[in-house]
């Protein structure tokens, strides 16, 4: 049995290496370039647009009978960041740190900004292809743009297989281990844990995208804001030490961080791989996961409801993540050799004696538990993809006792498999945007030019 472990992880081990390698993190960032240039840069040209028709919409329910869609379009965007505002933005920043040092947050915030457009690509491909499915509910996504776009329904099964299986571990049982740990320090049993996790999960996976995406819009803004209360606190008590840490980031993403404390020291091709690699796995920018949640959103118009796209990454990267990095960075505890979610932990408990571990230990919960929610919803999706709506029930029954499982048990190899399944995602969901490009161009000129007359 051991010797059939060891055959799995080595062989994981290397797709992982091929999968999120240079190449990988080059294409998807690329990509981002590309929408970037084709469009004249829309994420600058049309940013103060872009929070208009976002941040200044958040409560504005559009009217069902203009729009079509079963959600309104912050619930979708709620939904998606409920998935990207995970733990990777408390322990994956804070890894990002520890081994590329404080240059990777510069190269995190490059992947973002082209990251932007990605994302938006992602969700105008989402909408222009959606469908009704036997439920008579909106679903779209990757598989659905990639077998109605470019007519290559072998690839739409694919990226399938891919998102439904790497939903049980990214999205599922990594999510609830977190939890788990996070809460072990202050008495609370895993079992314990667990139980509750699912519990409370399953009161709301039951009852379908509607009720997540009615809960998830009451909790990403409470769980978002809470967070950034801290660190800004943080930050405000500390804000001689802010300048300096910046000057940090912009110094180390061009020159060699070197060995100082506890911090073994990087060359600038490690602050460039672990910032582009934290960028990407934190918005999940050409993954192909949040378009299927932006697919059931009510909208006018395919570009409108891209806007969304554009203002999730910035809201995931530019915003909390940068909090979490400059609160490392400005209390000085970047260089402990302290990793992961310890390392913020760390931040805060020096940033705010008390509160400051508590406010990262309930983040963490918050964060995981909007995570399971929405990754419950996008690996049924993928599922219904290939098997149809028949198999939703069934996936929602075996979702539920897996959050048990993933607070109990120890997942080093489920964690490395699910990455994995996670990276594979990104392959047929950027053929399929490389492939429809043209169709965003025209519906994005369409949109601006004679829809808005801009």
């Amino acid at each position: 049995m051991l010797g059939f472990v060891n055959t799995i992880e080595s062989i994981n081990s290397t797709i992982n290496g091929l999968v999120w390698g240079p190449y990988m993190l080059v294409l998807l960032v690329g990509t981002g370039i590309y929408f970037s240039f084709k469009t004249n840069f829309l994420q600058i040209r049309k940013f103060g647009f872009t929070m208009k028709e976002t941040l200044m919409k958040i409560f504005e329910k559009p009217e069902a009978s203009e729009t079509e869609g079963d959600i309104t379009p912050f619930q979708a965007l709620a939904t998606a960041l409920a998935a990207t505002i995970g733990t990777g933005n408390i322990a994956g920043v804070a890894t990002a740190i520890a081994l590329g040092g404080p240059g990777a947050i510069f190269w995190m915030w490059i992947s973002a900004f082209f990251g932007m457009m990605t994302k938006f690509a992602e969700v105008v491909l989402a909408i222009k292809y959606r469908e009704k499915n036997a439920e008579d509910s909106w679903v779209g996504g990757p598989m659905y743009y990639i077998e109605k776009g470019l007519g290559l329904k072998w690839l739409a099964v694919i990226f399938s297989i891919f998102g439904a299986l790497a939903a049980f571990g990214i999205g599922n049982m990594v999510q609830s281990n977190s939890v788990a740990a996070a809460l072990e320090g202050y008495g609370i049993a895993p079992m314990v844990t667990g139980i509750v996790l699912a519990l409370a999960a399953g009161l709301v996976i039951l009852g379908g995208l509607k009720r997540i995406a009615s809960v998830t819009e009451r909790i990403v803004p409470f769980m978002a804001v809470f967070y950034i209360i801290g660190a800004v606190i943080i930050l405000i008590t500390h804000i001689s030490n802010v300048p300096a840490a910046f000057g940090l980031i912009f110094k180390h993403a061009f020159t060699p961080a070197s060995a100082v404390g506890g911090f073994a020291g990087a060359v600038v091709m490690d602050a460039m791989r672990r910032g582009v690699a934290r960028g990407v796995f934190s918005n999940e920018a050409g993954l192909g996961s949040a378009p299927i949640a932006h697919a059931a959103a009510r909208t006018d118009h395919p570009v409108r409801q891209g806007l969304w796209g554009i203002f999730e990454v910035f809201a995931d990267t530019i915003v909390i993540c940068t909090l979490t990095a400059l609160t490392i960075l400005s209390t000085g505890v970047w260089d402990s050799g302290i990793t992961g979610a310890a390392l913020t932990t760390e931040a805060f408990n020096k940033g705010l004696p008390g509160p400051g571990g508590v406010i990262v230990a309930i983040g963490i919960l918050f964060f995981a538990f909007s995570t399971i929610l929405s990754w419950a919803y996008y690996g049924e999706k993928c599922a219904e993809h290939i098997f149809g709506s028949g198999v939703n029930k069934f996936y929602r029954i075996i979702w539920l006792p897996l959050i048990l499982v993933g607070a109990v048990g120890s997942l080093d190899l489920i964690w490395d498999i699910a990455d994995t399944l996670n990276g594979l995602m990104a392959i047929p969901n950027l053929i399929g945007l490389l492939g429809l490009s043209g169709v965003v161009f025209s519906l994005t000129k369409e949109f601006f030019t004679e829809k808005l007359g801009k």
